[in-house]
Parts: C-alpha cells; sequence; structure tokens
C-alpha cells in the first residue's frame, strides 16, 4: 500500500514529541503549519509519550507555549494509560505507585486509591523523585507476589547533556532484587496503550498512524497494534540504524512536515 492511500484511511496521527514534533525544544521546519494542514483535513491529532513523570496537564501548557497545541488536541501519556488499566482491571484495588506526586495526584483524580500500607497492586514508573524508602517499599511488595504493573519499559529518557536513568533500569534493580519481571507494561511498544487509545478514540486500528522517530519505541508500538507506522528521520534513527533492525515501519519521511503532501 503507498502512504497517500493509507493516509486517506487515517482518522488520526498519534505523534511522538522529541524528534518527530521538535528537536530539543526546537520545531522540526514548518511544524506549526504541517499540524494545521493536518487538522483542516479534519483528522486529529494525538501527542503520546512514555513519560509517566510529568502529568497531563504540565504537556499541554509546554505544548501550547511552543504554538503546537489546539483545542482539537489531546495528549495521552503512558501514566493515564496505566491508570485505565488499574481501573479496568484492578478496579477497587489499593494501589502502591512508585511516581511524582503529579503522576499521583492523577491517579487519586481517576478514582484509584493510593496507599503506603497494606497494597494490592504495584505500579513503578518515571519516578524523577524516587527515595530509597520507595524503593524499599515496592522490593516488599515485589516480594510478596503483587501484580506488577510499569507505566513503560524505556531504559532511559533522553536529555539535553546526557540520557537519565528511566523506568527500565527501575526494572532490572526490582529484578536484582526480587527475581520479577513486570506482568504488565501499559506504554509504548506494548498494546495495553494502544488498547486505551482506541477506546478513547473510537477507532479501528486501520484507522491511526503512529508517527515517530524511535524504532523499538515508536515503530514497534505501531507495528504490535497494528496501526500504520511512520518512521522520521529527524530524531534518533538514521538510515544505517534501520537497515540494521528488524524493526520496519509502514513507511518512512525526512520528517513529519512531508506528509501535508499526501493528506
Amino acid at each position: 500500500m503507498t502512504i497517500k492511500k493509507a493516509v486517506e484511511n487515517v482518522k488520526c496521527f498519534l505523534l511522538d514529541l522529541d524528534g518527530t514534533v521538535y528537536l530539543e525544544g526546537e520545531l522540526i521546519g514548518d511544524m506549526i503549519n504541517t499540524l494545521n494542514s493536518i487538522r483542516d483535513s479534519g483528522r486529529r491529532i494525538v501527542y503520546l509519550t512514555n513519560n509517566s513523570s510529568r502529568s497531563r496537564t504540565v504537556y499541554i501548557d509546554r505544548l501550547k507555549k511552543m504554538g503546537v497545541m489546539d483545542t482539537r488536541d489531546t495528549v495521552f501519556t503512558s501514566g493515564m494509560s496505566a491508570i485505565d488499566y488499574v481501573n479496568t482491571t484492578y478496579r477497587g484495588k489499593k494501589v502502591y505507585l512508585m511516581g511524582t506526586d503529579a503522576l499521583k495526584a492523577e491517579f487519586v483524580d481517576a478514582g484509584i486509591k493510593l496507599v503506603d500500607d497494606g497494597a494490592e497492586v504495584v505500579v513503578i514508573s518515571y519516578d524523577t523523585e524516587i527515595t530509597y524508602d520507595k524503593i524499599t517499599k515496592v522490593t516488599h511488595y515485589l516480594a510478596q507476589g503483587l501484580p506488577y504493573i510499569t507505566t513503560h519499559g524505556d531504559m532511559l529518557c533522553p536529555a539535553k547533556i546526557n540520557y537519565l536513568p528511566d523506568v527500565g533500569t527501575y526494572i532490572d534493580m526490582f529484578y536484582t532484587a526480587t527475581g520479577r519481571r513486570p506482568d504488565i507494561n501499559c506504554g509504548k511498544p506494548d498494546a495495553v496503550m494502544g488498547g486505551a487509545i482506541m477506546k478513547l478514540l473510537g477507532l479501528n486500528p486501520s484507522e491511526i498512524m503512529m508517527c515517530g522517530d524511535r524504532l523499538t519505541t515508536d515503530i514497534a508500538f505501531g507495528n504490535n497494534n497494528g496501526f500504520y507506522s511512520l518512521l522520521v528521520w529527524s530524531g534518533e534513527t538514521d538510515k544505517a540504524l534501520y537497515d540494521k533492525s528488524n524493526v520496519k515501519a509502514s513507511f518512512t519521511l525526512d520528517s513529519l512536515n512531508d506528509i501535508v503532501e499526501y493528506l
């Protein structure tokens, strides 16, 4: 299938942020007009991120300041995906969440009961406020065999100066301590997040295109959920890396700006 034909079917573009919409805080090319063209074509935009340390509101405010957030757009995080999963699978259960205060507030707002003691479910996220006490709590609960959920599994979080330890590093630490790996990953590239997105939008897989610059998260996520996957060369992945990878996109473009040609 050609990209032109695929785009004719698409009703929503899922957009990764860093490397796709902007690069280190700078918009890529004529991104504002590109996004407006997508909206004007009648298609929805959902900004999709694995970063669960910040709330949806923080992302919306940041994107508004950059001029790329419209009232027709949606932000969806791996934290929101985990909330949906917990409320669907463990509704009413007491949850120990290793996460930032911002994420905890989102869980509470969604009706999830968070506890320090007597938990029935454990959720770990990208906790930039992590403490030894939190590590001890999680280790204790995992050793008890409680259901073990993660917002996502990225090893590192990209940063300007260097890479920062992300949930994947926490997962390895808890594996060393308890011998357990997560039961469920609620972020990219797994299917839990895809299911939550389709439920939110009321769309079928063939009506969604995932656009991003990372093979193991963005493109694998699109492929794992039956979405069209669009790899852009404006971020992490170059053609040499792509040629060596087993993960292949439905389509590739130099940048998201080139999608305008096919709307």
